[in-house]
């Protein structure tokens, strides 16, 4: 997996560098409001926007189902599947204490076990809040020295996000931009991100989880270097656009969900701190949207439980789409 994204890295290195001006000029301004830093729902609140889930949206979300067709919005991961340098993965299979023997007991049982080696931030996967922050500082002024250790995270765990069924709307940013599959950098604005809800028919609402498809991961199979390289994806007004509709969750069809090369002027996954930490809204990447933009469908009932591993940054998820 890391000869595969070579080239990313590289690539993200020079990113790096040439955003540390920009990132440099404006730190300052961040330091001066530091107002995002306070939760609407309380200093102690670890969650973020997962507090607009309820009954109510739950219900409202079933009553989308009508034909009951299941989308995996998750794919399957091996230890080719590219990833965020250096982040890899490996699965061994073992059969414990039954070397040289036929099975166990007069029934002879016999069995598999399978050791998971890898990291949780790989594949389909929900970024939790304290994945990012800003100048050490997380959701809700929750500061990384005082709950990030080697074990685990005490605050902003992976285990404190409750499952999530709601609404789910998925905007085809590659059909309305009249393309198979977006090219490199391309950022969603607020324009954009309203004229293909507009084209769809769908209206994103408080509590929705929005899906972005691009067709990038076309390139999963014939250029895993060139998909981890770069990618189509959110804007910083799109982002803002997002935060002022009050969605749970954002997620597409790429690794990192925001555009890269990232826009002029746009810090180093500023997107992510905007969503993340400023927000509390999760990131879902490498989400499989393909198979819903070939139905067309545009909202769909969105159902995801994870893993929940204490103290865990992010999770490998299988979402699903009913409609």
């Amino acid at each position: 997996m890391r000869t595969l994204l070579k080239p990313a890295v590289a690539g993200l290195a020079a990113l790096c560098l040439s955003a540390g001006f920009v990132a440099a000029d404006s730190h300052a301004a961040k330091e001066a409001d530091m107002s995002w830093t306070e939760s609407p729902y309380g200093p102690e609140d670890e969650i973020g926007a997962a507090n607009k889930l309820s009954p109510e949206l739950a219900l409202k979300a079933a009553g989308l189902v009508t034909e009951g067709k299941v989308y995996s919005l998750g794919i399957t991961l091996d230890k080719n599947t590219p990833a965020y340098p250096p982040r890899s993965m490996s699965v061994a299979i073992l059969q414990p204490q039954q070397a040289g023997i036929r099975g166990l007991g007069h029934t002879m049982t016999t069995y598999n076990d399978d050791i998971f080696m890898g990291w949780l931030g790989i594949g389909s996967q929900i970024d939790g809040l304290g994945h990012i922050g800003v100048d050490h500082v997380y959701y809700n002024g929750f500061k990384g020295p005082e709950f990030t250790v080697g074990d685990g995270l005490t605050k902003l765990g992976i285990e404190k996000v409750p499952p999530m069924v709601t609404r789910g709307v998925m905007l085809d940013m590659a059909a309305y931009y009249g393309e198979d599959m977006l090219s490199e950098g391309k950022a969603y604005t607020r324009e954009d991100i309203m004229g293909a809800a507009a084209k769809q028919g769908v209206e994103i609402q408080e509590g929705d989880v929005v899906l972005f498809h691009s067709g990038w991961m076309k390139l999963l199979d014939t250029d895993p270097a060139r998909f981890g390289a770069a990618e189509p994806g959110l804007g910083k007004t799109g982002a803002e656009y997002l935060i002022e509709k009050g969605v749970v969750a954002v997620g597409g069809d790429t690794w990192g969900l925001e555009a890269v090369p990232f826009e002029e002027g746009v810090g180093i996954f500023e997107i992510h701190q905007m969503l993340l930490a400023h927000n509390g809204i999760y990131i879902l990447e490498n989400m499989n949207t393909g198979p819903l933009a070939a139905d067309g469908v545009g909202e769909f009932m969105f159902v995801l439980g994870h893993a929940k591993i204490a103290g865990a940054v992010q999770m490998i998820i299988n979402p699903v789409a009913i409609r």
